[in-house]
């Protein structure tokens, strides 16, 4: 079973930045869009970014400004450069693939993004 495999979370001070990787354990044929999803204790999970294949990006309006999604289609890897970060930006980050004509799902186990002083 395939896998999106995440890196780069971890702790940063506010205003502080970090880069979050994520790419699969094996071969998904035909990535139509990738993205990042967050869940912070107590809340639902929600969107933070998404780019398709055809570099169509999305942004949470909490994010955007501040965040940058991008991805290597070669490596089938996805990027998030986050910026100017926020206590309120702590969470847990997973990475999420739709593929094969946007019918098969994959995620991430997460990573932990802790913003704080």
């Amino acid at each position: 079973q395939v896998q999106l495999v995440e890196s780069g979370g971890g702790l940063v001070q506010p205003g502080g930045s970090l880069r979050l990787s994520c790419a699969p354990s094996g071969s998904i044929f035909s990535i139509n869009r990738m993205g990042w999803y967050r869940q912070a204790p107590g809340n639902q999970r929600e969107l933070v970014a998404t780019i398709t294949s055809g570099g169509i990006t999305n942004y949470a309006d909490s994010v955007r400004g501040r965040f940058t999604i991008s991805r290597d289609n070669a490596k089938h890897t996805v990027y998030l450069e986050m910026n100017r970060l926020k206590p309120d930006d702590t969470a847990v980050y997973s990475c999420n693939a739709l593929a094969g004509g946007w019918k098969y799902e994959y995620w991430g186990q997460g990573t932990q993004v802790t913003v704080s002083s």
